[in-house]
């Protein structure tokens, strides 16, 4: 019987002491998704009227997506009383790792991002690029297609 009041009273300490943690952490998140999921529309509402290409509205609909989701989770993760340096800095340094390896790819990504922004180019035009001449069939973040003369 004694046995049974210790656990009980043990059980009793922990919710005491965690149970406002997890409510909290919980209602952040709903609130915090919430949050998330209004600033996506309006973002969507934002790039909808650019004149941007389809393809990189969806790119950047998803780099804010994850990013607030990111900082969302990390913000539960510390109102449970986790220490979230350790997880930013594993961000961190997988960031740079992945940056160093992808370096070539990223350029190449950057450069596509850039033509889509600015739009030095459009389907159809007649452009000259590493010393080929060609018309533009097609421009994606990675590459830029396009046909020459003689095929």
């Amino acid at each position: 019987m004694e046995k049974a009041s210790l656990l009980f009273d043990a059980a009793m300490n922990f919710v005491a002491i965690y149970g406002p943690k997890v409510l909290g952490a919980i209602l952040i998140f709903i609130i915090g998704s919430w949050i998330v999921k209004k600033m996506l529309i309006g973002t969507d509402k934002i790039l909808s009227k650019t004149k941007y290409d389809l393809t990189l509205q969806r790119f950047f609909h998803n780099l804010i997506s994850w990013g607030l989701r990111i900082v969302l989770i990390l913000l539960v993760v510390s109102t449970l009383g986790v220490d979230i340096t350790a997880f930013a800095a594993i961000i961190a340094a997988a960031g740079l790792a992945v940056g160093l390896a992808l370096q070539g790819s990223l350029s190449n990504f950057a450069g596509g991002v850039l033509i889509m922004i600015f739009k030095p180019y459009k389907l159809g035009d007649l452009i000259e690029a590493q010393g080929v001449i060609g018309a533009v069939t097609e421009i994606d973040i990675f590459n830029t297609r396009m046909v020459s003369p003689d095929n």
